[in-house]
C-alpha cells in the first residue's frame, strides 16, 4: 500500500509541475525524474506482488533505472544552481543507454520466457545482470558527491550576485542529496523495503520543496515544452541564455574578458558610491548585482570587478556592510529609541534576524546588543 501512494504522489507531482505556471528549467527536469520514480516503484511493486505473472509487460525495464536517479539529481541541481557545463546533458545518461542495449536479447523474449527468467533468479542471464548492477551503487554514490559539491560552489557563488541568501541558498538540497546518499546506503545495505520507503519520503520531500521553488537566476523562467530535453534543445537552450550572467569560479578567467583600466574603475566606483548615497538601495532586502548594474548601465561582471577591487569584498558583504552602516546611523538617533533593534535592522535593509546578526558580528565582532551597551544606547526591546 505504501508504494501504491508512493506512485500516485510521485504521478500528482509531476502533474502539478507539468501545469505549472511560469516553469523554470529545473521544473522541466524534475517532473520526468518525478514519472521515472513513480515507474520505478510501479514496477517494483509489481515484482514483490508477483503481479508480474499476470503482467509481464514492464519486465527488464525497471532493471536500468537506477542509473538514471544520479544523473537527474545532479542535472536538477546544476540548473536551478545555474552551473551549466558545456558538455551535453545527455552524456549523463549514456550508462543506462548501454545498459538497455545489453538487455535487448531479454526483451525479445516471449513473456512466458520472461516469467521464468524471473521467477529463476535471472537464470540465463546471470552474468549480464551482474554488468549492469555493479555500477549502479558507484554511480549513484559520485552523483551524490557531485551534486554536494555543486551546492558547496553554489553557496559561494551567490555571495557575488545577491545581497541575501536566505531564500536561495538552497539548504533542502544539501539535505536531499544526502538523503538519496542514505537511500544509496540502504541498497548496499540489502534491505528492500527500507529502501523504498526512504524512497516514498524521498518523494514527499523533493515534490514539496521542488513545487515550491523559484529560479534564482534571471535566466531560469521559461515555458518551453518538454520536448526540449533533447541534445539539440538542451544546446539552443544554452545558446540562448549566453547573455545571463555565468557563475565561474575561476577569479581570472571570470574578468578576463571585461578587464578594465584604473581610471574606468574609479569612475565606475564614483557612480557606485553616489548611487548607494542617494537612493539607497541597498534598503532593497532582494537587492541582485543584476538589478544594481543595470541601474549603472554596466555588465553584471563589470560590477563584480569594480566592487571587488574597490572595495576588497564580494557583492554580498558589500552591500551588508552598507545596511550595517545604516543600521549604525539610525540607532543612535534618540527619536528612535522606541523601535527595536530587529524593526531597525529590517528598516536598513536585511530581510531576517539571523541574517542580521551573522553579518553585524562579522563586520563588527559585536553583538547588535554588545553594540548597544558599548555605545549606551537604550531602545524599547534589544533583541
Amino acid at each position: 500500500m505504501l508504494h501504491i501512494a508512493g506512485i500516485i504522489i510521485s504521478l500528482f507531482l509531476a502533474l502539478l509541475l507539468f501545469t505549472k505556471k511560469g516553469k523554470s528549467t529545473a521544473d522541466f527536469i524534475l517532473a520526468p525524474w518525478l514519472t521515472l520514480t513513480a515507474f520505478h516503484l510501479l514496477a517494483y511493486y509489481i515484482l514483490i506482488s508477483d503481479f508480474f505473472i499476470e503482467f509481464p509487460y514492464f519486465l527488464g525495464f525497471e532493471i536500468p533505472i537506477p542509473l538514471i536517479h544520479g544523473p537527474f539529481l545532479y542535472l536538477y541541481i546544476a540548473t536551478l544552481t545555474n552551473q551549466r557545463n558545456r558538455l551535453p546533458w545527455l552524456i549523463h545518461f549514456i550508462p543506462a543507454v548501454v545498459a538497455y542495449l545489453l538487455l535487448l536479447g531479454f526483451y525479445t523474449l516471449s513473456f512466458s520466457q520472461k516469467i521464468i527468467v524471473y521467477q529463476n533468479n535471472g537464470i540465463g542471464f546471470e552474468s549480464l545482470l551482474s554488468i549492469i548492477r555493479f555500477p549502479i551503487v558507484p554511480s549513484g554514490l559520485i552523483y551524490v558527491v557531485l551534486s554536494l559539491i555543486l551546492l558547496k560552489k553554489h553557496r559561494k557563488n551567490i555571495s557575488g550576485q545577491f545581497s541575501y541568501v536566505e531564500k536561495i541558498n538552497l539548504n533542502w538540497l544539501v539535505y536531499l542529496t544526502i538523503g538519496m546518499g542514505i537511500i544509496w546506503l540502504s541498497i548496499i545495505l540489502g534491505n528492500d523495503i527500507s529502501t523504498f520507503i526512504l524512497v516514498d519520503l524521498f518523494i514527499l520531500f523533493i515534490g514539496y520543496f521542488g513545487i515550491k521553488q523559484v529560479g534564482i537566476f534571471a535566466n531560469q523562467i521559461t515555458d518551453e515544452p518538454l520536448v526540449a530535453i533533447t541534445s539539440g534543445a538542451l544546446k539552443n537552450h544554452e545558446e540562448a541564455n549566453d547573455s545571463s550572467p555565468l557563475i565561474i569560479s575561476n577569479e581570472k578567467t571570470k574578468y578576463e574578458k571585461t578587464a578594465l583600466g584604473d581610471e574606468q574603475l574609479l569612475n565606475i566606483h564614483l557612480q557606485l558610491k553616489l548611487l548607494m548615497q542617494g537612493e539607497k538601495l541597498y534598503k532593497d532586502p532582494e537587492l541582485s548585482l543584476d538589478e544594481l548594474a543595470k541601474r549603472l548601465g554596466v555588465s553584471s561582471n563589470t560590477l563584480s570587478q569594480v566592487i571587488n577591487s574597490m572595495e576588497g569584498r564580494n557583492f554580498y558583504d558589500y552591500i551588508n556592510n552598507l545596511r550595517i552602516a545604516e543600521f549604525k546611523q539610525t540607532v543612535i538617533l534618540p527619536e528612535n529609541k522606541r523601535f527595536t533593534l530587529l524593526s531597525i535592522a529590517f528598516e536598513a535593509g536585511f530581510n531576517s534576524k539571523t541574517s542580521f546578526h551573522r553579518n553585524f558580528k562579522k563586520a563588527t565582532g559585536l553583538s547588535p546588543k554588545a553594540f548597544c551597551q558599548q555605545e549606551k544606547i537604550q531602545l524599547g526591546n534589544q533583541s
